[in-house]
């Protein structure tokens, strides 16, 4: 099911291409403004008809960081920042010349533009210490949006981040409701479908279809893997749930180190990455964010069924009820855990995937980025529950992606956990969670 999902993500995609390019120019030599040298910076030039355009004001921020400078004679600029990390360059658009807007036809593929602008970009460093950014003008009307516009914008992307954290959610859910574990290694669960695809779609250079559901099924096989070879003798030699909680936590940092060691430290992209956005009012949107959000929304509706309309998925619910009384009235419980593992597995890589695209970028420690927002998707829908696991998911989504028309974008992931403290005050069990009598 989810490999066909995977088939059909391929499909969608192998008839869309995005032209990426490199872009390199030499800073000044020395920092506008009033900055602070320091090891750390973007640079670039900017340029308009092929000539440099000179007083333009670009600002840097992110990471409780900000600073701004002002373009050479020659176009040229270097903004200074404290370490590397993810910032946003914004170009001041009424510092341009007239008609004049930032190009987003030629910006590099490792830039994506920040909705409801035309002229702020989420960066991010590479291997080395700077980051080089030409920025090219082109004539075309300045994009500005009122508070509904935005909105509606953040809405939509809340929407899809939320669904493709779903996929992984309910993964985890199942996980913890068949075997009472936290599985801490599901991050790289997400980050391996990533890898996978990666590997099989650019190193390799299969077919890209064929890459997505070599990616898929190498996420299942994992799955199937780990509960052979670790989990199941693990629950048979009667290991507590603590002590299979810290193998969890040790199997992630074992597993992440070797993402580094093989890949390092890079961010790579995916075929297609970054493509053109589709204007849909005053929303924007790429065919990759259409094809995952139709993806996400199939798999679910396919995981739901196999949780209400198959014997093996009534067999893992009642597994999470009471695992005892299912196995005393003639449940295979070890056979119904292993498939819930490849199933996990699956919609992991399947994620992981995803979150490829909606980065954009490929890294080795993505999805420890995503665990804490599983965790809380989970908590918040009520623990051990698939559909719990989906409402938590899309809460937690449409929170990250909103909340900034209130706050700045680094705390958006902050705001999504006070939520969760504010429901569980109110809720301890979850929203679709169970009371349960302690003592």
């Amino acid at each position: 099911m989810v490999v066909l999902a995977g088939a059909l993500l391929a499909a969608a995609m192998i008839f869309f291409s995005s032209p990426t390019g490199a872009f390199a120019a030499e800073a000044p030599d020395t920092p506008g403004g009033d900055q602070e040298a320091t090891d750390f910076y973007f640079g670039g030039r900017i340029e308009f008809d092929g000539k440099p355009v000179n007083d333009v004001v670009i600002a840097v921020k992110g990471n409780g960081f900000e600073a701004e400078t002002v373009t050479d004679a020659e176009g040229r600029w270097r903004l200074y920042v404290p370490k590397k990390a993810d910032y946003v360059i914004s170009v001041d658009e009424e510092t341009l010349p007239k008609g004049v807007i930032v190009d987003p036809a030629q910006l590099p593929p490792s830039m994506k533009p920040v909705s409801g602008t035309t002229a702020s970009f989420d960066v991010k460093f590479g291997l080395t210490n700077s980051t080089i950014i030409n920025l090219f003008l082109g004539e075309g009307e300045r994009v500005t949006q009122s508070f509904a516009d935005q909105l509606i914008v953040r809405f939509v992307n809340g929407l899809n981040f939320g669904l493709l954290l779903a996929l992984a959610a309910m993964g985890a859910a199942l996980i913890y409701g068949t075997t009472g574990l936290s599985n801490f290694a599901h991050g790289e669960m997400v980050t391996w479908g990533a890898l996978t695809a990666l590997v099989f779609t650019s190193f390799w250079s299969l077919p890209f279809w064929l890459g997505i559901i070599l990616a898929v099924a190498a996420g299942a096989l994992l799955g199937l893997a780990l509960d052979a070879g670790l989990w199941r003798p693990l629950r048979r030699k009667g290991l507590g749930i603590i002590q299979l909680m810290i193998v969890s936590i040790g199997l992630s940092l074992a597993l992440r180190y070797t993402f580094q060691f093989f890949i390092g430290g890079r961010t790579y992209q995916l075929p297609g990455a970054s493509p053109a956005p589709i204007q849909l009012g005053p929303i924007q949107l790429s065919y990759i964010d259409l094809i995952s959000m139709g993806v996400s929304i199939i798999v679910i509706l396919g995981v739901a069924y196999f949780l209400l309309g198959t014997r093996v998925g009534k067999a893992t619910r009642a597994i999470s009820d009471n695992p005892q009384l299912a196995s005393a009235s003639g449940i295979n419980v070890d056979r119904v855990i292993r498939i819930v593992w490849i199933l996990a597995g699956a919609l992991a890589a399947l994620s992981g995937i995803l979150w490829a695209y909606f980065r954009p970028g490929v890294k080795w420690d993505m999805g420890t980025q995503m665990l804490l927002l599983i965790f809380a998707a989970i908590t918040l829908g009520g623990l051990g529950t698939a559909f719990g696991a989906l409402l938590g998911s899309l809460i937690v989504g449409l929170v990250v992606e909103m909340s900034t028309l209130w706050i700045p974008s680094d705390l958006k992931y902050a705001g999504a956990l006070i939520v969760l403290i504010l429901i569980l005050l109110v809720r301890p069990q979850g929203l679709l969670g169970r009371k349960e009598r302690l003592g």
